[in-house]
């Protein structure tokens, strides 16, 4: 494909001629490119959040925080071991018929059911249930920021392909124009009104305007490859985007002011949410840093039994069924331990969590003063972009009349092919600014949108 182009482009072959062939290759890849299955925004941002590498780490966060939350909920329940022991015993040792020292040769068997479950932690363990479900609810929040933050990369760089399409579809027309303009001043060198130096001046510039469209088709080219390396597809080859089409109402929208879609956003923005969940959780740290003051209550059972058997001659061994019906020992009780001195340990862990709790006080500011700062910076760029679109609309409207005119003189020999291009460049220039001034209108817009928690379509 890329050797049809240059040959179209480079090859000798007569300018009307090599319009035709470009215009029915240009419609060609485009249908085979239609044919294809094309990506809109939002098929490429599923893709990416689904796939992406950050957001699947933010996903096992979420996990790790939901298992922590399954951890402080079991504590309350009661915990059971079970233990078994097997003994035997060589030299000297009590007789099992005499109790005299003596050597003798026995084996011992022992079996045990123990369990314990508090009944009082000083509050301790539903302070870590609550703060573990703030830590999960403010790790949902992260996920959700990363999935939002790669939404935003994805659709610049969608509407940066969407302006190198743009960029090159004017390069294209740009050459038509001054191939058109070739054949013009072919026929008047032909007729001998026009000296030959302005046909070459002329094939100079469509010369130039080839290596524009080569220059557009390989910036194309790279904003599709840095789209597809977003969103770590395997295969690049013959991908390529939907492009909506953009009403001129899109650009004349009314911007809201700042403080308006900071009130919304504060009140919706994942960050603002997790920092103020980290901050409740942290409140709880200090009740559980707290709660080691108090003393602890656990309620204890326990089950033992055993049996065992001498294997000396003489010796007089009870049966198993007898040994295990006599042996068997069961006790259930409470257990209050009373934190007396530990080594300032729990007074340096309650100051601790409340310094981390003072840390959370200044993150959620900041996170808020950052987000003020966002905002004002991306409304004031939306604002700058709106009216550099609006200077570049009348400015490529200027160019376009002062080009026609131009062109209308050269056409009767009033203007030089100097002129003629001049304009045309002036012109070529205020459509990649307009261009470039829509797309970075539009793109700041969807900024704004999103502080005011609108999905990327």
């Amino acid at each position: 494909m890329n050797r049809i182009m240059k040959t179209l482009l480079t090859g000798n072959i007569a300018p009307a001629l090599r319009l035709k062939m470009l215009f029915f290759f240009l419609a060609g890849a485009s249908f085979t490119v239609n044919a294809q299955n094309k990506w809109t925004l939002r098929e490429c941002i599923d893709y990416a959040v689904k796939n992406n590498i950050s957001v699947k780490q933010h996903e096992l966060a979420v996990e790790t925080s939901e298992q922590e939350l399954s951890n402080s909920r079991n504590s309350r329940l009661p915990s059971l071991s079970a233990d078994v022991g097997q003994n035997f015993n060589f030299g000297r040792s009590p007789s099992m018929a005499t109790g005299i020292y003596e050597e003798n040769k026995s084996a011992s068997t022992s079996f045990s059911l123990s369990s314990s479950m508090p009944v009082f932690t000083g509050m301790r363990i539903g302070s870590e249930i609550k703060s573990n479900r703030l830590n999960l609810m403010a790790a949902t929040e992260g996920l959700k920021k990363a999935g939002e933050d790669l939404s935003m990369n994805i659709a610049q760089y969608y509407l940066e392909v969407l302006f190198r399409k743009e960029i090159l579809k004017v390069t294209v027309e740009q050459h038509t124009l001054t191939a058109k303009q070739t054949e013009r001043t072919e026929s008047m060198v032909l007729s001998e009104s026009a000296p030959r130096s302005q046909l070459y001046d002329m094939k100079a510039q469509l010369a130039k305007d080839r290596l524009n469209i080569t220059n557009a088709t390989n910036d194309l080219a790279l904003s599709l490859l840095n789209l597809v390396q977003l969103l770590n597809l395997e295969k690049t080859e013959g991908f390529d985007i939907v492009e909506p089409e953009l009403q001129d109402s899109i650009i004349s929208g009314q911007l809201q002011s700042p403080d308006r879609i900071y009130e919304t956003a504060v009140e919706t923005r994942p960050q603002i949410k997790e920092a103020e969940y980290r901050l409740q959780s942290s409140e709880l740290g200090v009740k559980i840093a707290q709660s080691h003051y108090w003393p602890s209550v656990n309620l204890g059972m326990s089950y033992n039994n055993g049996f065992n058997y001498g294997f000396d001659a003489g010796v007089n061994n009870s049966s198993i069924s007898g040994q295990w019906k006599n042996n068997r020992r069961e006790a259930i009780g409470l257990n209050m331990n009373i934190p007396i001195f530990n080594r300032f340990q729990v007074h340096n862990s309650v100051k601790t969590a409340r310094l981390n709790l003072q840390n959370r006080v200044l993150e959620l500011e900041t996170v808020k003063l950052n987000l003020k700062k966002e905002i004002q910076q991306a409304h004031q760029s939306a604002v700058a972009a709106q009216t550099k679109y609006a200077s570049t609309e009348e400015a490529c409207k200027a160019a376009a009349e002062a080009f026609t005119y131009v062109e209308e003189r050269y056409g009767v020999g009033k203007a030089t092919v100097y002129e003629l291009s001049e304009a045309q460049a002036k012109l070529f220039s205020s459509r990649s600014e307009q261009l470039q001034a829509k797309y970075e209108y539009l793109f700041r817009m969807k900024i704004l949108d999103f502080y005011l928690g609108k999905e990327m379509e």
